[in-house]
């Protein structure tokens, strides 16, 4: 493990506070990790970046997916994950979401999720895209991530659960032998706290959501920004898979010129028996895969693409009038008043849709454990890659990777195994070193220049020139010295941004192949024989990026999972 030296220009923490563990992010994987980690007796805060119940998990349609129905077992599951992975899928962490995931889900309900059931109480299942059975777990109808945010915050609330809201993280802590030590950060005017401060503690969790908005239309939120990734790149971490971001196929079209956050139309609507049409109402997945529809995301976002293009279209369409108006308000009632106050009735019409970005499958390289190559630093959820996703994230497998490895980050950092002995004196200091000197921070005005840049050269379609023109426009924003900002958090989201963007499409250029939601039109064919692999990404002390292959498929030890001594 290598320290970076970098770090973003602000100012010096003004406050402090300790604590055994700051777990930053308010999804499901971060309250998870925070409600275990109190539940064994660790001193908690949680950060996030608005409210508490703000992040991605909240948006979430669909459901969960586990073996929970008759007939059905991990072993099946984990068959379909690894269909869907596109043969980068570690088969370990796999067989460990699917083996834990059951239980996983009965401890949510326990903690107070209610889900949707059948008339015999039973839980309801639905299928999704990549799915051979019914496994789906939904609450709603189409409202799961809002019920799973709302008995987790609640769960928080009620257990007293220390919490930082308002606040976006800037950067990782570490004492003098290297190790985690906290994290500095900047809370927005409605916290406890004004301005930069920091939270002391050995062990950081790292649930920051996805970063989606490095994309012009995207379906996450707009505090996903990549911040954990580039918190993590600066604290000299590895990230891994970046290329691999997964474009939704059946976003609600809004407009060619639409930015920023569009609206979902969840796999589950297709799942129910949704088809996608042409403009004539011609089924075009018919004989492209076995599924159909139900085809995983990435090879029903390509069929979307090859139609539009080759129809001139800037859209297709989903029907589902056959469900009728009672189904619509039952099943999916968000989706149907999200589509009805764009001027859309789904009951009557079919609605347009196109694909756009919406989760990152790499990010942090972590092990089965969560951690990372940084001691004491852990991560989960949208910004861990954990191998589980591979190539291509199946559907509704995210809220059950953020449930399963935060309670297995939880258990760790219970028992001592990679952090320093509680009680030890750890005395934070900001990152030093001979290229220690802050980062110069982006105008934020470039945000939007990123975004279309990435849009445009790093999208559902890629190729050599236009992921050459993309990294040579995203250097002169870089260089351009005459834009650098004042600290603020609009120029700290913006200058994140650029990081991630700039490892992406590094990886994206090296991944000479295409496979899962990495399509690259130059090279349209999967090679396993050279890149059956995972690709590493670090930054150097120098400042400059150091991507290498994995030997294969499974990910090598992190640095951190040797336990250290005290």
């Amino acid at each position: 493990m290598t320290s970076t030296g970098i770090r973003l220009d602000a100012p010096a923490p003004g406050w402090a506070i300790d604590a055994d563990v700051v777990v930053v992010g308010s999804g499901v994987a971060g309250l998870t990790a925070a409600l275990r980690c109190t539940a064994a007796g660790l001193a908690t805060v949680v950060v996030t970046k608005a409210r508490l119940d703000d992040g991605s998990t909240r948006w979430a349609q669909g459901g969960i997916a586990a073996a929970l129905g008759e007939g059905d077992t991990p072993e099946q599951h984990l068959d379909d994950t690894l269909v869907a992975g596109a043969g980068l899928c570690d088969e370990d962490a796999v067989r460990l979401l699917v083996t834990e995931g059951p239980d996983a889900v009965r401890r949510l309900i326990a903690t107070g999720a209610h889900f949707d059931t059948d008339d015999s109480g039973a839980i309801s299942l639905t299928r999704e895209g990549g799915h051979h059975r019914r496994r789906i777990a939904h609450a709603g109808g189409d409202a799961t991530g809002a019920e799973i945010s709302r008995a987790l915050v609640e769960a928080v609330r009620t257990r007293a659960v220390r919490t930082i809201e308002n606040a976006l993280v800037l950067d990782l802590l570490k004492d003098e032998d290297g190790r985690t030590a906290g994290i500095t950060l900047h809370v927005m005017g409605e916290g406890q706290h004004d301005g930069v401060g920091a939270v002391r503690a050995p062990a950081v969790v790292l649930a920051t959501g996805g970063m989606g908005q490095v994309f012009s239309a995207t379906t996450n939120p707009s505090v996903s920004t990549g911040d954990g990734v580039a918190l993590a790149l600066r604290a000299g971490a590895e990230i891994s898979d970046l290329e691999f971001v997964q474009f939704h196929p059946t976003v609600l079209f809004l407009g060619a010129d639409s930015e920023g956050r569009q609206p979902l139309v969840s796999e589950a609507v297709r799942g129910e028996g949704a088809h996608l049409v042409d403009a004539a109402g011609t089924r075009f997945m018919l004989g492209q895969h076995e599924l159909a529809e139900l085809a995983p995301r990435d090879i029903v976002a390509k069929a979307i693409t090859r139609q539009m293009q080759a129809q001139g279209a800037e859209h297709m369409y989903l029907d589902a009038r056959h469900f009728g108006a009672a189904m619509w308000e039952q099943r999916f009632p968000t989706i149907l008043a999200a589509c009805r106050s764009h001027g859309i009735d789904p009951v009557t019409e079919p609605i347009p849709v196109a694909p756009a970005a919406h989760y990152a499958s790499g990010g942090i390289r972590t092990d089965r454990h969560g951690r990372t190559t940084v001691p004491g630093l852990y991560a989960c959820g949208e910004v861990a890659c954990t191998g589980v996703h591979g190539a291509n994230r199946l559907a509704s497998n995210s809220l059950l990777e953020g449930l399963v490895f935060a309670e297995n980050i939880a258990a760790d950092i219970a028992a001592g195994a990679s952090t320093p002995v509680r009680g030890k004196a750890v005395e934070p200091s900001l990152p030093a070193g001979p290229h220690g000197e802050p980062v110069p921070l982006l105008d934020p005005a470039a945000r939007i220049q990123i975004q279309r840049i990435m849009t445009e050269g790093a999208g559902v379609l890629r190729s050599a020139d236009s992921l050459a023109e993309a990294a040579g426009r995203l250097e002169a924003i870089r260089a351009d010295e005459h834009k650098a900002a004042v600290p603020g958090v609009e120029a700290w989201e913006t200058t994140n941004l650029l990081l991630v963007s700039r490892v992406l499409v590094a990886a994206a250029a090296a991944r000479e192949e295409t496979r899962g939601c990495h399509w690259r039109e130059d090279r349209p064919d999967r090679d396993d024989a050279s890149w059956q692999r995972h690709l590493v990404v670090r930054i150097t002390p120098e400042r400059s990026l150091d991507i290498h292959p994995t030997a294969s498929a499974t990910f090598p030890p992190t640095v951190a999972a040797t336990p250290l001594e005290p």
